[in-house]
């Protein structure tokens, strides 16, 4: 038995994401789908929401500055405070 942990496929996230999308958010159905696919490969339950909840999140967005200081140096500030 190998040491490396099971993963799901990228594809049967998608279509479990899908699934429990069209069930209401309280629906009995929706943990009996997650315990499925647990069952299937082999995994936790908790893996699995774990896994949902990390699968295609949006990366965050750097802004045009980032890592610059907001603060105008003093010579900048006067310049514009001159004109």
């Amino acid at each position: 038995m190998s040491s490396r942990r099971k993963a799901i496929p990228a594809d049967s996230l998608l279509q479990l994401r899908q699934r429990l999308d069209r069930l209401p958010p309280k629906s009995p159905e929706r943990a009996a789908q997650i315990t499925a696919t647990a069952l299937l490969y082999g995994i936790s339950v908790t893996i699995v929401y774990r896994t949902l909840r990390s699968f295609q999140k949006p990366h965050t967005a750097h802004r045009r500055d980032y890592g610059k200081p907001r603060v105008l140096p003093p010579s900048e500030l006067e310049h514009l405070i001159v004109n």
